[in-house]
């Protein structure tokens, strides 16, 4: 029988309605220990840039401030947006961070820029070629977290000799092919991105090839989970706001214009992001959640909690571990 896949939080640092991200960003402190009361095995951080609804766009510098007011959790990014930043850099932020919180973080790799072209171009002046040199960027950075450098004379101070583990994300079969052959765990994000979840983690585990980093293969999905009393009504309201977030960006949508964008093809197709997702009470989602893991041949599930308030957030979190009793 394949054993229970462990379960982690994937943080987006939410700035609810009113709030300024000093709010956000302690609330996020409350969800780490909490998770971390709860068993939860980690907490990953995403890399946003002009969102005007989350404020984790250092990841490295929340991680800081996290890993100072949590004990044992493991802490990391899901993920750095790569392309934006030099290796090096990235090399010496986390390891910065594996001096400071030791055999605690993880670094979760992506692709693509977290943000809109106008930032991607203007703002974080990134090349727009940059996303085609993510392999060659991956093994540059893996050199400096190992004390190999493939840059001579070069070190990070900190971060050789670390190790920091290090995570492939993807939505595709290119993040599947790439964590393959590079023998890397693999992170698909089917929370936001649910088309080729099957394909991409079959793929991945039938063309590992084992490596120093990692013997085996190992696969993280995203799952969305509304966990306890009223999952329903509240899943109701989580789906309303990501059509308006999601349709009115630069706009001030009314209730009733979000209402017909949610019957429309747009909005459906908004809403089919939300693919996998668990609601409903504990026996409910635990039965889904072992489902989605036959389903995606998962070893840990990293969860998405949607919800509409910090509060609702907390209860999710708290019915989903009682669930899966860790």
């Amino acid at each position: 029988m394949t054993s229970r896949a462990s379960l982690s939080i994937l943080d987006f640092c939410t700035i609810y309605e009113g709030e300024t991200a000093a709010q956000s960003m302690a609330r996020s402190v409350e969800l780490a220990q909490q998770a971390e009361r709860l068993g939860f095995t980690r907490m990953w951080y995403t890399e946003h840039h002009n969102m005007s609804t989350i404020s984790s766009s250092s990841p490295a510098v929340l991680i800081a401030h996290i890993g100072a007011k949590t004990e044992k959790i493991r802490l990391g990014s899901g993920g750095v947006m790569l392309p934006n930043h030099a290796p090096y850099v990235i090399a010496e932020q986390f390891g910065t961070l594996a001096e400071l919180y030791p055999n605690r973080i993880d670094l979760g790799l992506g692709r693509a820029p977290g943000t809109d072209m106008q930032t991607l171009g203007r703002a974080l002046r990134r090349d727009g070629h940059a996303a085609e040199r993510f392999p060659e960027d991956i093994k540059e950075l893996q050199g400096y977290l190992s004390g190999k450098s493939l840059v001579p004379g070069v070190q990070a101070v900190p971060g050789a000799g670390t190790n920091v583990p290090l995570y492939i994300l993807g939505s595709s079969m290119f993040g599947a092919s790439l964590a393959a052959k590079y023998g890397l765990p693999y992170a698909f994000a089917s929370h936001f991105a649910p088309q080729h979840l099957e394909a991409a983690t079959a793929y991945y585990r039938e063309n590992f090839q084992p490596s120093e980093a990692c013997a085996e293969p190992y696969v993280i999905a995203g799952v969305n989970v509304t966990a306890g009393d009223n999952a329903e009504e509240e899943f109701e309201r989580v789906c309303f706001n990501r059509v308006k977030a999601f349709a009115g960006r630069g706009k001030q949508l009314s209730d009733a214009q979000v209402e017909q964008i949610i019957s429309s093809p747009q909005g459906q197709q908004i809403l089919q992001m939300l693919q996998y997702s668990a609601v409903g009470g504990a026996e409910h989602v635990r039965e889904y959640l072992a489902d989605f893991q036959s389903l995606s041949g998962a070893d840990e599930l990293i969860i998405s909690l949607q919800s509409s308030s910090h509060d609702t957030v907390l209860r999710n979190m708290e019915t989903l571990a009682h669930a899966w009793e860790l």
